[in-house]
């Protein structure tokens, strides 16, 4: 063995070097549909992200035969030409092509539905770990005029003024006469977001006298020119309008921080998925979706303004409204940027958290605090018995620790504060999920 094949092994380890996926003689590598939100930007930046690490040249995404249908197209060394297809009609029509076995990868911006999984049986369960993959959270801010002097809404006044329920500011105790909305086209995906969050769970549906934007900007400098106005707007596009802070049942005021949406905490937060059926046996689609979880991938999602799966320690100022043992934490440690959330009626980790202990064990690790410098403080939603939800809140954080401890990581302590702190309504099966969750803190 030559020495430069020597030097070769010893920089990149065999099992480092991922073999490059086939070409196929004919048709796309890999058939991508579903949701608008991840279709029209994200998935195809992800997409030429792949493709450029497998060493493809001249990548670039070009329109398709259909609106809403892109190609993005890369060659070989060999100069074969390899093609993706990524097709954003919905969420729903990404499940109802993997069902055709017209897509190898669906694309949503909501979970998969009971009667969709159902559907897909033969394909495998689309529930599994393997399957049902979070790669982004989305945001959306509300924005208004910078010279109205309201700084909060609740979910439920949103529902109304949007729907048209509630017609002026001097209403929500404002000043301005009549209220102006201001919306995204039917077609976008956060217009699709807005309406999932916060109009269909009220049975409310847009009001007719909405005005309507296809581009994000154009809507965001109308309301900041309107001071009547108030619309919708993912978070890269704020610019010059004003953002409230939204409130969710009992919760606290919250501002849409990037902190809060990556702890899922902010009212206006959802998770974006990609599913890969179990019986897949397209390396590309398997690829794709190892390629996001990554680092690489991750940045790609920052980039194109949604909220990347990162774990980072952020500093939390006490506050008179949250218990005194809670703030005692928070004067001494940090709290990480991410909240683990548990299956609906269990105390299973959901596969967004199984995803989400690999990435703590790798901070804490990476920062040298696996000998007691992690707290775990549970939280749940309220029960008759205040005590059995405190009961019930530190058994979800034991959950945690004993994946934690698996790694290795020997914990600090153990908090359990039952239905405190809210951060969504618990009327709703949603909110009680919210509010289910166990917080990381560092030392």
């Amino acid at each position: 063995m030559t020495l430069r094949v020597l030097l070769l092994l010893t920089l990149f380890p065999l099992s480092a070097v991922s073999a490059p996926l086939p070409v196929p003689d004919q048709g796309p590598a890999l058939r991508i549909q579903g949701s608008n939100t991840i279709g029209a930007a994200l998935g195809p930046a992800l997409v030429k992200g792949l493709m450029e690490q497998q060493g493809l040249q001249g990548v670039h995404a070009e329109p398709a035969e259909g609106a809403n249908e892109q190609r993005v197209i890369g060659k070989t060394r060999q100069g074969k030409t390899l093609t993706i297809e990524v097709d954003a009609h919905g969420s729903s029509t990404g499940f109802a092509a993997l069902h055709k076995a017209s897509a190898d990868l669906a694309a949503s911006s909501r979970p998969i539905k009971d009667s969709e999984l159902v559907d897909l049986e033969p394909l495998g369960d689309l529930k599994s770990p393997e399957a049902e993959q979070v790669i982004a959270i989305d945001g959306l801010a509300i924005i208004l005029n910078p010279r109205n002097p309201l700084n909060t809404l609740n979910t439920e006044q949103l529902a109304q003024i949007f729907n048209g329920e509630i017609s002026t500011w001097e209403a929500l105790g404002g000043i301005g006469g009549a209220i102006h909305l201001y919306a995204r086209d039917d077609r976008s995906g956060t217009y699709d977001t807005f309406k999932d969050l916060v109009l269909s769970r009220r049975g409310k549906p847009l009001a007719a006298s909405a005005k309507r934007f296809e581009a994000s900007e154009q809507l965001s400098d109308a309301v900041s020119q309107d001071p009547q106005g108030i619309g919708f707007i993912g978070l890269p596009y704020v610019r010059q309008a004003k953002a409230v802070a939204i409130v969710d049942g009992d919760s606290q005021p919250m501002l849409p921080l990037n902190s809060l949406i990556a702890t899922e905490d902010y009212p206006l937060s959802r998770r974006l998925f990609f599913y890969l059926p179990p019986t897949s046996h397209n390396p590309w689609a398997k690829a794709l979706v190892d390629f996001t979880q990554s680092s690489k991938g991750q940045a790609i999602v920052a980039a194109n303004g949604f909220i990347a799966q990162r774990v980072q320690a952020i500093s939390v100022e006490p506050r008179p409204s949250m218990p005194e043992d809670y703030q005692a934490i928070a004067r001494e440690a940090q709290r990480l940027t991410v909240n683990f959330r548990f299956e609906e009626g269990s105390a299973s980790l959901d596969n967004k958290a199984r995803q989400d202990v690999q990435r703590v064990v790798a901070y804490i690790k990476g920062h040298g605090k696996l000998d007691k410098q992690v707290t775990l403080v549970g939280f749940g939603d309220i029960k008759n018995d205040p005590q059995r939800a405190a009961l019930l809140s530190k058994l979800r954080a034991m959950a945690v620790r004993r994946e934690l401890v698996k790694s290795g990581v020997v914990l600090r302590d153990i908090r359990g504060f039952g239905a405190q702190m809210p951060v969504a309504a618990n009327t709703a099966d949603e909110g009680r999920i919210k509010n289910r969750r166990v917080e990381v803190w560092v030392y």
